[in-house]
């Protein structure tokens, strides 16, 4: 690759059937540029809760992917309330999901904890009322 390679996303909100789609198709290309097992697995991990937590908590939002000789980045910018406390939502189990989400085996409080942990570098960014920004880098 000598350039980078830009792939996005629109996710739409409340819709569970469609959920992971944005993830699955990232997979499958990452797969055929031949990236390395084990980032396809980080990267996929860490955008299918991304992608969830925009569908559960967000009304949906856009996610792009950057593809580049050293790193994998994926923005998901979502237009939901915001997180009132990012270090609250990043422990393991903290959820807000509501209990409908939590009876479809979605919301168990994973989401942020796994996104940061799948990922060599996170950065959150959130204004109430407005949305969430979170980036995320997978290294190669």
């Amino acid at each position: 690759m000598n350039d980078s390679i830009e792939l996005t996303y629109e996710v739409s909100g409340d819709d569970f059937t469609r959920a992971g789609e944005a993830s699955s198709d990232c997979k499958q290309k990452l797969k055929r540029l031949g990236v390395p097992p084990d980032v396809i697995r980080k990267v996929a991990i860490a955008m299918y809760e991304g992608e969830i937590n925009m569908v559960i908590h967000a009304n949906g939002g856009k996610i792009k992917v950057t593809i580049s000789m050293d790193e994998i980045t994926m923005e998901l910018a979502d237009r939901g309330p915001g997180i009132p406390d990012i270090e609250k939502a990043l422990r393991p189990g903290y959820s807000t999901a509501p209990e409908d989400v939590r009876s479809l085996g979605f919301g168990a409080g994973m989401g942020l904890p796994n996104m940061k942990k799948y990922t060599d570098d996170i950065h959150i960014t959130t204004e109430l009322g407005v949305g969430t920004t979170v980036t995320m880098k997978v290294k190669l």
